[in-house]
């Protein structure tokens, strides 16, 4: 049976999810296999977890830690497949939703320069679902025109995950843009969706099931102040802060003083029967996701559980920064399911890489 190999890069590429999804997705098809070519982040930390975890050492030269307004793509080997999950600061429905006016909202087109210079067969391409709606929805749709147009012209499927519906124990909504090159003649087919209410993997089967040690990795635990202890003692599982703040009988000294907007996961415990909420990378006091039944944060570990990272995936850094790095990535299993449709695309079209 003739092998395909298919080179693969990443921009943006975190401490690995979507590379991990890709490589196991690989690693279980039999015409198709791909291989790392390079990646690059401006996080040191990440780009070191990155070349730890896929590479196999700390400081793997394919692993290029820069900022992409300084990356030379004209010195980089042409990948047939290009990732890049732009960074969503300026998309995020939590945050002032600038779009492509932002700081951080100009990135995407580094993918798309990426696209132009290395013309690959596919990309792929995620982001927050934020991004339909930021600038009016003029944001996205200038996006979409421009990786359309970019390179040779790209066949783009465009789809608004909701990766609980495919196994993920967490509800992480994502738009995720597919682009087979034109001249292929590939278009890439959504995967079907194989949960819902009635079979989610819940948050207790990701954290519960084959329990943790004190000794797995990343799996320190917070130390929350007596405060914070005492707060989530009167809060119900699947509640938040304000959910019971507002009870007559709520002590006085554990309420928040919040005059703005209230976000609703502000010390909200999990709910065990369901899936997470969204794992993030970041943020203040009552925002580490907190146990459906003990008083404390999650740790690092269960939020990785949360992200469908293997318990083996070591995240070099801080906590904070190991915490922003697996709020940041892409749900490993996500991405498996993603590749596993692209890898079935090529392999059913008889499409080889000339």
């Amino acid at each position: 049976m003739l092998t395909t190999q298919l080179k693969y890069s990443e921009l943006f590429c975190g401490p690995g999810g979507m590379t991990l999804g890709a490589k196991m997705a690989s690693d279980e098809h039999s015409e198709i296999k791909i291989k790392h070519l390079w990646a690059t982040d401006y996080d040191k930390d990440a780009c070191k977890t990155y070349s730890y975890n896929i590479c196999g050492s700390l400081d793997d030269k394919s692993v290029i830690c820069i900022d992409v307004r300084k990356l030379n793509f004209e010195e980089l080997e042409h990948p047939d497949i290009l990732s890049f999950g732009f960074p969503c600061n300026d998309f995020s429905l939590v945050g002032e939703q600038k779009g492509i006016d932002g700081e951080f909202g100009p990135l995407y087109k580094y993918g798309v320069n990426g696209l132009d210079i290395f013309n690959p067969l596919v990309f792929v391409a995620e982001n927050v679902s934020g991004i339909q709606s930021s600038n009016n929805g003029n944001s996205f749709k200038q996006i979409l025109k421009d990786l359309e147009n970019a390179g040779n012209g790209y066949n783009l499927n465009v789809n608004h995950y909701y990766f609980e519906n495919y196994g993920i124990p967490q509800s992480r909504h994502r738009i995720v843009i597919v682009g087979f090159r034109k001249d292929s003649g590939l278009n890439f087919t959504v995967p079907e969706e194989t949960h819902n209410k009635d079979n989610y993997v819940t948050c207790k089967d990701a954290i519960s099931l084959n329990p943790l040690t004190k000794d797995s990795l990343n799996n320190e635990l917070t130390k929350n102040t007596e405060t914070v202890v005492e707060r989530l003692s009167k809060i119900p599982e699947g509640k938040n802060i304000w959910n019971v703040q507002d009870d007559k009988d709520f002590p006085k000294h554990l309420k928040l003083n919040v005059k703005r907007a209230k976000l609703s996961q502000i010390y909200k415990r999990l709910d065990s029967n369901k899936p997470s909420y969204t794992v993030t990378g970041s943020g203040g006091g009552g925002t580490h996701i907190y146990h459906w039944k003990d008083d404390r944060s999650l740790t690092n570990r269960e939020r990785a559980r949360l992200q469908t990272f293997p318990d083996d995936h070591y995240f070099i850094g801080s906590k904070e920064s190991v915490r922003k790095q697996i709020g940041m990535a892409v749900p490993v299993q996500g991405s498996k399911i993603i590749f596993k449709s692209i890898l079935d695309t090529i392999s059913n079209k008889k499409y080889h890489i000339k």
